[in-house]
Parts: structure tokens; sequence; C-alpha cells
């Protein structure tokens, strides 16, 4: 993987933009409230100045029909020199109507931090494309505006990722984790999960690789682009992925055309390791078939259950960080700052 511009760090007192890059629930009646929520709670948290991009709060109709608005507001966003970072305020499935009205320049040439999850995939691609980091985390109305409060697992991965120059360091596994919900008013309706930590699906010993966080869906919808990673960016490379089943809402099938449309694309040829969600038997079935029978690495280490998934609480995971998994102690450490 080529080296990419490492942007500056989020300090209190900074403008941090929220952006409806993807889809715009944000400005529905019904979601504006939890849009709030996740709004006042980075100004309270990590004292910050936060504001909307120009039409972050137009609502679902008008971002969908309006692809080219969305673009606006990015490079609006990037071009603004209030404006220290940009935090997306959810995911989707349709951000690659956006790339044909984008500057991939404009990216390079003011390099911000730009976080989000899901749908948002698509655009750390984009970033990486114009050679620089980007961060595969949280968005606002989930996890951040999430029923009762913050968990202060993800505050803290923010907190260390993005406001602090220090070495990231060890990523454990979280405690307790929950699905998403969209229905609670408060957080004693939210029910926890214990959970069990890493697990080591295929692998021995210690290996080091970059990041690349990657949402099967929205990057699948990318390929054949110029914003697709290009083999040299997969090289070496520990790949995030959520595929198919990783959160439950696809099926076998899909999830076996996306991780063997990945596997064409020569992805998985030169990486070093897989992280992904909790598997079933079938996701797991699936993906060993893909990589061990069909392109023959059976030595790719694949670790279960990391935290960054359609789930709460979620880590934050930069793009081309240096990272070393020890399979033996079932551990993942990010060896370098988020941000410098």
């Amino acid at each position: 993987m080529r080296d990419l511009i490492v942007p500056k760090r989020l300090c209190a007192g900074d403008t941090i933009a929220l952006i409806s890059i993807s889809g715009g629930r944000a400005g529905d009646p019904d979601m504006l409230a939890r849009y709030k929520t996740g709004k006042s709670r980075l100004e309270e948290i990590f004292s910050v100045k936060v504001i909307e991009t120009p039409h972050a709060l137009m609502g679902s109709q008008f971002i969908y029909e309006h692809p080219e608005k969305r673009a606006e507001d990015l490079m609006w966003a990037l071009e603004n020199d209030e404006v220290k970072g940009i935090i997306c305020i959810m995911g989707g499935n349709e951000s690659y109507r956006v790339l044909p009205y984008i500057d991939p320049q404009v990216i390079h040439d003011n390099p911000k931090v730009f976080m989000g999850y899901s749908d948002i995939a698509s655009w750390l691609a984009v970033f990486m494309y114009a050679g620089v980091r980007a961060y595969y985390g949280p968005n606002v109305l989930n996890p951040i505006a999430q029923p009762g409060s913050l968990d202060k697992y993800t505050e803290e991965a923010i907190r260390k990722t993005l406001f602090t120059g220090d070495v990231i360091g060890e990523i454990k596994p979280c405690e307790r984790y929950t699905n998403t919900n969209w229905t609670a008013t408060s957080g004693d309706e939210i029910e926890w999960t214990e959970n069990t930590g890493y697990k080591v699906l295929q692998g021995e010993g210690k290996v080091q690789g970059r990041l690349i966080s990657v949402c099967g869906g929205p990057l699948w919808q990318i390929m054949g682009t110029r914003y697709y990673p290009s083999k040299e960016m997969w090289e070496d490379s520990i790949i995030a992925i959520e595929h198919g089943m990783a959160f439950n809402s696809e099926s076998d099938f899909t999830a076996y055309h996306q991780l063997s449309s990945y596997a064409a694309s020569g992805a998985f040829d030169k990486a070093k390791a897989i992280l992904t969600g909790p598997l079933n038997d079938k996701m797991e079935e699936i993906l060993l078939k893909v990589i061990n029978t069909e392109i023959g690495r059976t030595d790719m280490v694949i670790i279960e259950n990391v935290d960054f998934i359609h789930r709460v609480p979620m880590t934050v995971l930069p793009t081309g960080a240096l990272t070393e998994i020890d399979c033996d102690n079932k551990t993942i450490t990010v060896l370098e700052s988020g941000c410098r």
C-alpha cells in the first residue's frame, strides 16, 4: 500500500461539519430529534463546535434526488478553512451516484478527518484514491446518538484516534454489545449481550499490514470505477470487511458473490489478514471456501468478532494504519497514531 496523507488531529474548540453524503434521514421529521441528540453529544463530550453542511438536513427525498448537492457539501466542507473535520450523519446504499460530481484533487489538497461507516466505505476508497487517510467509524445517528448515552468504548475510540497524536495501541474487544436500535427512547430499553472476544478462524503467529475497511455491498458498487482500490493498495493490507451476513442482513448467495467478486479483483491475493464481525457457521464456510479453496490462501489470517460492524459499540479504523495481529494471544494492535 502506498503512503497516505495523515490529517491533523482534532482539538477542543474545533469546528466539525456533519454531512449527509449517503442517506438523508436526519432531516426527516421523525429522525430530527435523534440527530439533535447526536449533535449535542459531540459538542458536550468532545468540546467542539458542530455545524451542518448546507444540504445535510434537507430530508431523505431531497438527498436522494440530488447527488450533486451531496458532492457540493463535501467540497464545501473540505474547502472551508473553519471546518477541521467531517463526520457522516448516516450510511445508506447509493453513494456511488455522487462520485461523478466530486473532484478528488480537492480531497488531496485539503486533508481533513473524515469518518463514517457502512455505505461510507465507498468514501474511504475515494479518499484513499486521493491519497488521504479516512476513518471507518461511528456515524452520528448510530452509534453517537444511540439511546441513553454514548458508550465509553466508542467515546474512547473516537478520542484516542481523532483527538490525539498518540499511538492507538491495542484494540480490545468490547465487554458487551447491542444491535442498532432505532425505536428505543431511553437506554433502559437497550438489551446488551456479553461479548466472547475475538475468534481466530484461521492463522497463527503474528502478521503486520495496513488497514483497509470494506463494507461488502457499497464497495461492490464502485468496482470498475477509478475509485475502487488498485492491486497496489490491497498489497500487504489487513482487510476489515463486513460481507453479506456479517450482520445477518443478506443471503448466503449475496455473501458468496460479494466475496468472490473481491477475490476476482485481486483484493485478497497479497493481503495479510482479514478482520470481520461475528459469523455463523454458514458464513464461515463461505469465507473459507473463497479464501482457501478458490484462491488458495490457506495462510491468510482471519479474525472474527471485531467491533467495527453494524452494532454498538464501535472502534475506529484509520485507513493505511500499520497494524499487528497476534493470533496466539488474540490481539489487534495499531502501531501508529490515527492523526498527526
